[in-house]
């Protein structure tokens, strides 16, 4: 095998343990001696990627397998898991990704909140990915630009995360916003880099309280309310968050904090910072996160969809352009006393920066009621039919 090829190959390691029999000189049994045996298998041509993976750490790692192509890539992609997720549930996305913008992206899939680690809340989680971005920021200093694309509950974490991470713009930028040059100084960096794409995919932005938010509990209040009782024996501190039963000394629900900036954290300075914010929904069939909550929209809001408006992407089923909005603009929808007043409250937060919202629906799918985890393709055997919405993000990423 050539050094050319080397570097193009996956790494398969294997620790072998030999236990001699013999004795040595002093009596005593000698130690078992270890050897770390390494196995480089080529990568299928035909994916055009080179992929990076830590069984230990669960990190995976996505870039273009051709050096002239990787070596340009200045645009960093953080793909975040949800709740019991794992760094694999992005395998194809990750790949796609790659494989459509070779030039352009190197893919980081999160690897410090998965499996039981999702269930230590929104915060510890979204500190964690905070560090973790800050160390591939670190290791890739030729990366110029950032996005996410975060599914369920990892959008939460994810938007903790950029709260963290964001940078207020200088002074000095402030203050020479006056003419169009300066206009783009006048945003904060996520880290330094320069914030392009926030794609949330099936996320919980109301939260799970609330009627219907959580479909499989059929909508029915007896049902709800018991959830949002017993949830934190199941799901956590994450599950206190998803209720918005939490209670840290005294303050508001960590999601109504999250419409704000709130103390040394600037969640929604952050969220504005990105170019393009998108959130893709289920429309049906999704058993864990509601239409409502994943498409940030009241009731009386959600769309009339047709069965497909574009062939190219045959499951998505309506697109809608959201600008941003004032608080008087919603002051007569939150007159509505028959409406829940948290839930207006983060809808009202939430709209105050613009959003594309793209509705998906598996409705004649066989596995349909795996909505959930279709819409991100977790298995690309399975789920392929999902196949369709990673095309349009990629479609409509900002570069």
């Amino acid at each position: 095998m050539t050094f050319a090829s080397l570097l193009n190959s996956e790494v398969v390691a294997f620790t072998l343990f030999l236990l001699p029999n013999t004795l040595n000189s002093g009596g005593a049994a000698t130690c078992p001696i270890v050897f770390r045996v390494f196995f480089f298998c080529p990568m299928e041509e035909e994916k055009n990627v080179c992929a990076s993976e830590s069984v230990v750490e669960g990190s995976r790692d996505v870039w273009s397998s051709e050096p002239s192509l990787a070596s340009s890539a200045d645009h960093l992609v953080v793909m975040v898991n949800g709740i019991l997720g794992r760094t694999t549930d992005w395998k194809y996305a990750s790949e796609q990704f790659v494989k459509e913008l070779p030039d352009k992206v190197f893919v980081h899939c999160s690897e410090r909140n998965v499996s039981m680690h999702t269930l230590d809340g929104v915060d510890v989680m979204g500190e964690r990915l905070a560090e973790e971005v800050l160390e591939v920021i670190r290791s890739k200093p030729n990366m110029r630009k950032i996005s996410f694309v975060a599914h369920s509950v990892g959008g939460l974490v994810a938007r903790y995360a950029i709260g963290r991470l964001y940078r207020p713009p200088e002074k000095g930028s402030v203050e020479d916003s006056c003419n169009e040059e300066g206009k783009e100084a006048t945003v904060g960096t996520i880290g330094g880099l320069e914030a392009m794409n926030f794609i949330a995919v099936a996320t919980p932005h109301l939260g799970s309280r609330g009627n219907k938010q959580v479909p499989f509990l059929l909508g029915v209040p007896a049902f709800e309310k018991v959830a949002s009782c017993v949830i934190h024996f199941i799901f956590r501190r994450t599950g206190r968050h998803l209720f918005l039963t939490d209670d840290d000394e005294g303050r508001p629900p960590l999601l109504q904090r999250m419409i704000e900036d709130y103390g040394d954290l600037y969640f929604m300075s952050a969220l504005r910072s990105f170019k393009r914010r998108f959130a893709y929904s289920n429309v049906d069939y999704d058993h864990i996160v509601g239409w409502r909550t994943s498409s940030i929209r009241r009731q009386s809001e959600l769309a009339n969809w047709k069965d497909t408006i574009n062939e190219r992407y045959p499951h998505v089923v309506y697109e809608e352009h959201c600008k941003a909005c004032s608080d008087s603009e919603q002051y007569d929808i939150l007159e509505n006393d028959n409406s829940d007043k948290i839930e207006e409250e983060l809808v009202t937060g939430l709209s105050r920066v613009s959003w594309e919202k793209i509705d998906v629906s598996f409705r004649n799918s066989k596995n349909r009621f795996a909505a959930h985890t279709i819409i991100q393709v977790k298995d690309d055997i399975t789920q392929i039919e999902g196949a369709d919405v990673i095309q349009h993000m990629i479609d409509h990423f900002l570069l």
